[in-house]
């Protein structure tokens, strides 16, 4: 359910602004949107898991605030992040 060290430091090398930027939106997007899919896809075979529901929930919350304060700074890198990470809004 949640990723690993190595998936994690990949996602943010791809994501990063600059060279040891791990807490921009950009790179916090990406990491919420990782394990956004990685539950998902537990959900597949574990319908009645309820309690992992809610923490799905949560991040889903935690990136769309994210979304919106990146959406209010700049119109242009909001776009980009819903087409790189293929988020529908």
């Amino acid at each position: 359910m949640s990723i690993t060290a190595e998936r994690k430091s990949e996602v943010i090398k791809t994501n990063a602004t600059k060279a040891g930027d791990t807490g921009s939106p950009e790179v916090q997007v990406a990491i919420l949107s990782e394990r956004i899919n990685n539950l998902t896809g537990h959900f597949k075979t574990h319908v009645k898991d309820n309690h992992s529901r809610r923490g799905l929930l949560k991040l889903v919350s935690t990136r769309r605030s994210l979304l919106d304060y990146i959406k209010k700074k700049d119109e242009a890198r909001y776009k980009a992040l819903l087409e790189k990470h293929n988020i529908r809004r």
